[in-house]
């Protein structure tokens, strides 16, 4: 988010497709799609929104190095950062 004359708006948000490319088994995360500004911005956004709870949250994702990071499309003006759908698989 910027500030520009006492107005906050938000960047251009890109879309982007994480995957767990080490984690396939059953109730675990395997897929993402993301509004972030940036692909380290998205690497780093767990699939289930929660912020602070990152690497390998309770066995449903995967470290951070391991997160594919792939540029899907832009995302709507105004769009704010986070997780737009994400793949559980439930066991």
């Amino acid at each position: 988010m910027t500030s520009l004359s006492g107005f906050c708006y938000y960047e251009s948000m890109n879309l982007y497709l994480i995957s767990n490319v080490v984690n396939g088994g059953y109730d675990t995360y395997d897929s993402a799609v993301v509004a972030a500004e940036n692909p380290l911005s998205a690497q780093a956004t767990h699939p289930s929104g929660c912020e602070g709870e990152f690497n390998n949250y309770n066995h449903t994702w995967c470290n951070i190095q391991d997160v594919k990071v792939e540029l899907i499309g832009k995302a709507k003006a105004g769009t704010k950062a986070g997780v737009i759908l994400a793949s559980f698989k439930a066991g």
